[in-house]
């Protein structure tokens, strides 16, 4: 049976009374307990399980709604469980007080913007009837919106969305469960290095699981935005999906943009395609539950899986990292010189298929690629070899063809790959590197050269790849992870993207602070990151008498 009692006039946020709800049902001769604020939709979820009570008609969204499932009949279990419940509110108020003694706490909108007036995000997670109201009065206020809220009607997210973008602002959510923007973590969110690498997505989890599988990658993020669930749906048709899509793209630090949904109506995804074609940075897409047609569309590259997003995503932030700091060389020409076979064949498939070019089948004279003035040559192809060491052990035949070079401006990229191992060339990255310090030097000022490499082999190997890799990097030469990554950023050398956008930075992109309503921990989670908040100690105004709210309203 069920044994329910009030607690009037004691508003907690939902999170508190779900961690006392399963603290509760802990206790002796108790089957479950149901902690709930007396909501109108709290209200419908507790005659939905099982757990209404007929008193609970009298209840206020300023009271709590005590449930209480038990196979005893005895009424003395209520005695106990309310001295327990008087306990965890005072453990909650205690910890509080603990928690928050620089926390910054206001019984108003109005009292919180006053003593954060920079304030420029507000963070909702207070009940959804009550929270759509609340958006508005933050907009109105020149703020952002993050609604963690749930139980939002369409009809009002839309028109908050509509009213937003009119305001140059943006409205995340409701049911956004995470946003990391200039530092700030936002509701459910996690730590991430800095990186170049910002995040759209209508998922949550989504999100997150793409900052922890960039991370593992090796590289950062700058800002990660949620938009909601129902974002990319036909009836809100994806509004602040633009909005965010234009902020990363005039977004500096935001070299790559990964971005993630859930299965968006066919129309708003083809908007949000075309309008990230037209920003002209490198965007990894995922859009779920499709499969692409095409893996590669010009600056766009889809996905089917989160780590895949992940792999690529981070594969372009090294590449986009490494092409700020090469010698720029629009319409310029790609060589590639190769002791590898294997790795020249590659190259060439890699390098055709970016540019449109098709392979050489003949492979004369070890010619893997020759089409449009871009050549890729396989060295250690019979042409080079007879009568000669292979170019892995004897790098004189590569060295000559990098010499040659010294007055070919047409060509703007060098490709070349350093294979170690036993049977190698001890000091192949040595002899390497001085060929292409003194090639830099013979080259005219006004034609630079970019020069590419990867290092096949392993730390164990007698060169050690790791002492390779310096050996090259200080020499000027930009190695890459694999040859995707090299080919990639020797596309990006001779084709710079220029984004469409001018750099205006949004404010929120630089720094954040946030009037948090609702969900007390947010607020803490803020101030231990050291970002300004103030908490704004919400309640429903009248005891939510939408009448009385109404009248007081015309008071003022």
């Amino acid at each position: 049976m069920v044994h329910a009692f009030i607690k009037k006039g004691s508003f907690q946020d939902s999170v508190s009374l779900m961690l006392i709800s399963r603290k509760l049902s802990e206790s002796p001769n108790v089957s479950e307990i149901s902690v709930m604020m007396g909501t109108p939709a709290n209200k419908s979820l507790l005659e939905a399980t099982g757990f209404w009570h007929s008193s609970f008609d009298e209840a206020t969204p300023n009271d709590i709604c005590v449930a209480i499932k038990t196979e005893s009949e005895d009424s003395a279990i209520v005695d106990e469980i309310v001295i327990a419940l008087e306990g965890s509110l005072k453990e909650i108020a205690q910890g509080q007080q603990q928690k928050g003694k620089k926390l910054q706490r206001a019984r108003s909108w109005r009292m919180a913007k006053s003593k954060l007036p920079d304030a420029n995000i507000a963070l909702i997670s207070i009940a959804g009837e009550f929270a759509a109201e609340l958006a508005n009065q933050a907009l109105d206020d020149g703020c952002n919106v993050m609604m963690f809220s749930d139980n939002v009607t369409p009809e009002d997210e839309r028109n908050l969305k509509i009213k937003a973008s009119k305001l140059g602002l943006i409205v995340m959510g409701p049911d956004c469960g995470t946003a990391y923007l200039a530092g700030a973590p936002l509701a459910f969110s996690n730590v991430a290095p800095q990186g170049n690498i910002g995040i759209i997505g209508a998922s949550g989890t989504g999100i997150q699981e793409l900052i922890s599988q960039i991370t593992l990658a090796g590289q950062g993020i700058t800002h990660a935005i949620g938009l909601g669930g129902r974002d990319l749906t036909a009836e809100i048709g994806g509004i602040s999906a633009m909005t965010a899509i234009d902020l990363l793209a005039t977004d500096s630090n935001s070299d790559v943009i990964a971005f993630v949904s859930k299965p968006p109506a066919k129309e708003i995804r083809a908007n949000v395609i075309e309008k990230l074609r037209a920003q002209g940075k490198p965007v990894v897409a995922l859009f779920l539950g499709t499969t692409p047609e095409v893996r590669q569309d010009g600056n766009l590259y889809f996905t089917e899986t989160l780590d895949e997003t992940a792999r690529i995503a981070a594969m372009l932030g090294r590449v986009q990292a490494a092409a700020k700091i090469q010698p720029q060389g629009r319409g310029k020409k790609i060589a590639g010189l190769y002791a590898g076979g294997t790795l020249a064949a590659e190259c060439a498939m890699l390098l055709a298929t970016k540019l449109g070019l098709q392979t050489d089948a003949a492979h004369y004279q070890g010619m893997m690629l020759n089409e449009g003035g871009h050549k890729i040559i396989d060295l250690g192809d019979d042409f080079y070899t007879q009568g000669k060491p292979h170019p892995m052990i004897d790098p004189s035949t590569r060295n000559q063809q990098i010499a040659s070079l010294a007055q070919k401006t047409e060509i703007g990229v060098l490709l070349l790959d350093v294979v170690i191992g036993y049977g190698a060339q001890i000091d192949s990255a040595q002899t390497l590197a001085k060929e292409i310090i003194s090639l830099k030097e013979k080259r005219p000022t006004n034609a630079p050269i970019a020069v590419i490499a990867t290092v096949t082999g392993t730390e164990q190997d007698p060169q050690v790849r790791s002492a390779q890799i310096t050996y090259l990097e200080e020499a000027g030469i930009a190695v890459m992870n694999s040859l995707p990554e090299a080919v990639t950023l020797a596309c990006a050398v001779i084709s710079p993207s220029i984004p469409a956008f001018p750099q205006q930075e949004h404010q929120i992109l630089q720094s954040v602070s946030v009037i948090n309503a609702g969900v007390r921990s947010f607020a803490d989670d803020l101030q231990a990151n050291e970002i300004p908040v103030v908490h704004y100690q919400w309640a429903p105004i009248a005891g939510g008498n939408q009448k009385l709210a109404n009248i007081l309203k015309k008071l003022k």
